[in-house]
């Protein structure tokens, strides 16, 4: 008896191993509507989340409250990122129709060096002035890329006081990145688009995935060393790497909502977030995917976690959902 219930229990863990190490999602309080569209966390207490007309919130308790800030801008901010508690920058975008001039730009940068008490905004010399900024990643040593509209990529080598263009081999819209040092990362897009490069950017080369509909959007990537990496998109696609991005191989989501976002804290570990409240979370690294109760139907845009145990997605209408593993 006790060997069929050991085979039994063995035949379960190996059918459905994403079950264990499960945790909880639940609602917090913002005291906003405004749509957010990025969450970034120092770590499990110290946290920022932005959004629409300039709104900028920040929690000193891992998100029990939030409280306003000023960003010192009206425009959406479209991304926030820190490389440590004092050094930050925004990605903001400005309302066609609040132009004052045709030479005014469609987007731009606020950086911060006292932990987000003052924002300062920094104007990229020689940016396409309709183009518009998604996104931005920065390393600690001061390096950093910003992306968006059009296939444009940016790079900044003194921690955001300056830019300048890079090449890019695509006029896809790139909506998501990540670079895992100074000189390899990837970014991804709109028409399947996944490009990488190994010497920060000046130079890319284009992943083919000839299995791929030209249709699809990828949103945002998440790698956890120079080889290992998922990508993920519109209809609920999944694609992972094990070469570094030079082959990819699709996963089952078991969704079909467009994912908007994606985050794995180690090779087994991560999550996805997407339309209609969408969470899913794997344990196996991405072999199977289980979908995980967020506690709303909103979209939800953006997800960052600080490790295995604490995680927070943001979205429309003010929406933060905070992870807390059981």
């Amino acid at each position: 008896m006790t060997t069929v219930f050991t085979s039994l229990l063995l035949l379960l863990l190996v059918a459905f191993p994403a079950i264990a190490h499960t945790g909880t999602w639940a609602r917090q309080r913002t005291g906003t509507m405004s749509w957010l569209h990025s969450v970034f966390f120092l770590d499990q207490k110290r946290g920022w989340a932005v959004g629409s007309k300039g709104t900028l919130l920040r929690t000193l308790d891992g998100g029990d409250t939030w409280q306003q800030r000023a960003a010192s801008t009206e425009d959406v901010v479209r991304d926030i990122f820190f490389t440590d508690d004092q050094n930050g920058w925004m990605v903001c975008e400005v309302n066609a129709y609040q132009l004052k001039t045709k030479e005014d730009p469609r987007a731009y940068l606020m950086k911060t060096t006292d932990g987000g008490e003052h924002w300062k905004r920094i104007e990229i010399k020689g940016f396409d002035v309709d183009a518009i900024l998604v996104r931005a990643v920065f390393n600690p040593t001061g390096r950093g890329w910003t992306f968006g509209e059009a296939g444009s990529i940016y790079t900044t080598r003194d921690a955001g006081d300056t830019w300048t263009k890079l090449p890019s081999p695509t006029r896809r819209l790139l909506l998501g990145g990540i670079f895992v040092d100074d000189y390899r990362g990837w970014l991804v897009g709109a028409g399947a688009t996944i490009i990488q490069t190994s010497d920060g950017g000046d130079t890319w080369y284009q992943s083919t995935l000839p299995q791929v509909e030209k249709s699809v959007r990828f949103t945002a990537a998440s790698f956890v060393d120079n080889r290992k990496g998922w990508a993920v998109g519109s209809g609920g696609i999944v694609y992972r790497t094990v070469n570094g991005g030079r082959t990819w191989q699709q996963q089952n989501s078991t969704v079909d909502v467009d994912l908007f976002d994606v985050k794995f804290v180690d090779t087994l570990v991560g999550w996805a977030v997407g339309a209609e409240g969408t969470i899913i979370h794997t344990n196996d690294g991405g072999e199977h995917w289980t979908t995980e109760r967020s506690g709303t139907q909103h979209p939800l845009e953006r997800v960052f976690f600080t490790d295995k145990n604490r995680g927070w997605a943001v979205g429309f209408g003010g929406t933060i959902v905070a992870y807390v593993r059981n």
